[in-house]
């Protein structure tokens, strides 16, 4: 089984005319990702990749029958990209653009409570289902099917472990990176719980950071909700306090919590074995299987 994504995933590509979203549209394809649609505002009836564009997300849906979306418009554009998406009812959007504004997805995650929707993102890799589908950018040919599912903030660590555990012939059932922006749509703990419910899911790894106490809720959850076991890598421990780190939501405020150590504290006492390199996390995920 799979989380989120399948074969029968529907994709609508907002922003398929852009070279990004005409790019990774061709790559998407390629794997064998169901596009059905493109959606851009001014360009429908043009067609990119063999792709239908619409000039929106509501006329896709309505002739192609799409489910998913994944967002590939530049930052000042992509909040009305999501408030389009989640009004039109889809099961899932992956927004995959760097530097929304964080006032602006403040308002879209407000919006989203209100939907049935589940949003990835913004500021990630996106999801993939191995010989399945892919939505985003992550490169389909270090994944292969299996039994591990993967959560990260961070796309390189998400293809360092998937890279690690595939060369030992351990594949994955679906790997999601869920971005690493103060404010994201899906968050660890909805992607354990969604792992935890499939039952072809084994083990779970799972790569944080530091910043915010996102990995700290994870380890509660993980330690009072979840049979399936986890191993788990932080980035991030030798970051000073006060000192932004690449993602916008990789900094420490000095508060005790958010560092590398208080992270693989509550972990570690959660029964989650945390490795020092990306490397020993596949280790972990061995001993599980």
């Amino acid at each position: 089984m799979s989380i989120f994504v399948d074969d029968d995933t529907r994709v609508v590509v907002q922003g398929i005319t852009g070279g990004e979203g005409s790019f990774h549209t061709q790559q998407m394809m390629a794997y064998g990702t169901n596009v059905v649609a493109g959606a851009v505002p001014g360009k429908g009836g043009e067609v990119v990749e063999g792709v239908p564009v619409y000039d929106t997300v509501h006329e896709a849906v309505r002739h192609e029958d799409a489910d998913a979306s994944v967002v590939f418009v530049p930052p000042a554009f992509a909040a009305d990209a999501l408030f389009e998406a989640l009004d039109t009812s889809l099961d899932l959007v992956v927004a995959i653009t760097e530097g929304i504004p964080t006032q602006d997805m403040s308002k879209v995650a407000r919006r989203l409570r209100e939907t049935d929707t589940a949003l990835i993102g913004p500021n990630c890799p996106g999801i993939i289902t191995p010989g399945e589908a892919k939505l985003g950018i992550l490169p389909g040919n270090i994944f292969d099917d299996g039994k591990v599912g993967l959560v990260s903030r961070s796309g390189t660590l998400t293809y360092q472990v998937v890279d690690n555990l595939t060369s030992r012939g351990i594949g994955q059932t679906t790997a999601i990176g869920i971005g690493g922006d103060p404010i994201i749509g899906t968050s660890f703990i909805d992607a354990l719980e969604r792992f935890e419910a499939d039952e072809e899911t084994e083990a779970v790894a799972m790569c944080g950071e530091i910043g915010g106490e996102d990995e700290e809720e994870a380890a509660e959850f993980i330690a009072t909700e979840m049979d399936t076991p986890v191993a788990a890598f932080i980035a991030g421990r030798t970051a000073p306090p006060g000192k932004r780190m690449g993602h916008a939501g990789a900094i420490v405020s000095g508060s005790g919590t958010g560092t590398a150590e208080s992270k693989i504290e509550a972990l570690n006492n959660a029964g989650v074995p945390v490795g020092d390199t990306p490397e020993q996390v596949a280790d972990h995920i061995e001993d599980f299987l």
